[in-house]
């Protein structure tokens, strides 16, 4: 194993005598507005606390680059390939079996010194390296995660139904949110992290020292209409270099305007919604979640 800040390395073996893989770790919570009071705040916009930042693809993909070319500059050449998300890779429990800690109930890489607020790489290698032993479950009887839920997305222990989650639905989902789920969505627009924040051993998680991952633009403590008047230029160069790009500006206002139909109604809010109907060009996905969320003032 190998540690170094906020990063963590060790090894797994993938298929006997041929193959180790290097898995890796790098904490990312960021010294930004306390969570659990932006989430009691209805009128301000909740963002799952890893996309705050620059995205950490680049970031993390580019260290463990330079890992593999300091392991080749003392051995030699070898045969590598980097992975962040770049391949069909079974991360967590490729980093449980390398001793980074357990999957547990939510689904998350927990480790029982620093919790789960980290994000995973890997180096598969042709070296003989020694392995890891394997993380061991301590998650116990809690079901805190399970309990607190919005959507009761964990079906079961360690299952999640992707379909109720709130990250895949504000996320990776790019048509119309299930009308089920929108109110408890509440205000979270990009993500969600209630299963992490109950999460006991998130009690040990430290701040990240990089500065990649703080807050850009605000985006801690942002209010629901300044982002939601955001125009897709601005959304454009206010999300370069971060993971909330991908999914594109329609999305982006669709998400927000489930935030509006949860917040208390004030004038302002049913002004701001009824304005971008008029006044800029919106898809019909986008104005469909419009007129809920303005169903929701009664307007």
């Amino acid at each position: 194993m190998a540690q170094h800040g906020n990063k963590r390395t060790r090894a797994a073996e993938l298929v006997p005598g041929t193959l180790r893989i290097i898995s890796a770790r790098m904490d990312y919570f960021p010294d930004a507005e306390k969570a659990e009071n932006i989430l009691e705040q209805p009128e301000h916009a909740y963002i799952s606390r890893y996309a705050l930042g620059r995205d950490y693809h680049k970031l993390l993909r580019k260290r463990l680059q330079q890992l593999a070319t300091r392991i080749e500059q003392t051995i030699g050449a070898f045969g590598y390939r980097v992975f962040v998300d770049s391949a069909p890779v079974m991360e967590k429990p490729i980093a449980q079996k390398a001793g980074l800690g357990w999957v547990g109930k939510h689904s998350n890489l927990i480790d029982q010194h620093t919790g789960s607020w980290f994000f995973l790489g890997e180096i598969y290698v042709d070296l003989p390296l020694p392995i890891d032993k394997t993380g061991e479950n301590h998650c116990g009887t809690c079901v805190a995660c399970i309990e607190i839920c919005p959507t009761q997305a964990i079906v079961e222990p360690y299952v999640v139904d992707a379909r109720r989650c709130i990250s895949y639905l504000t996320i990776e989902l790019k048509g119309k949110i299930p009308e089920e789920f929108r109110q408890a969505i509440g205000n979270r627009i990009y993500g969600c992290d209630d299963c992490q924040l109950c999460c006991p051993w998130n009690r040990f998680a430290q701040l990240t020292n990089e500065q990649d991952f703080q807050p850009r633009h605000n985006l801690d403590s942002a209010k629901l209409i300044d982002l939601f008047n955001w125009d897709e230029q601005t959304f454009l160069k206010n999300t370069e270099g971060s993971a909330i790009r991908r999914i594109g500006y329609e999305c982006w206002l669709r998400n927000i305007a489930i935030a509006l139909g949860n917040a208390p109604t004030t004038p302002e809010i049913i002004t701001t919604l009824k304005n971008k109907c008029t006044n800029a060009v919106i898809s019909e996905m986008v104005q469909e979640h419009i007129d809920w969320a303005l169903h929701q003032h009664n307007n």
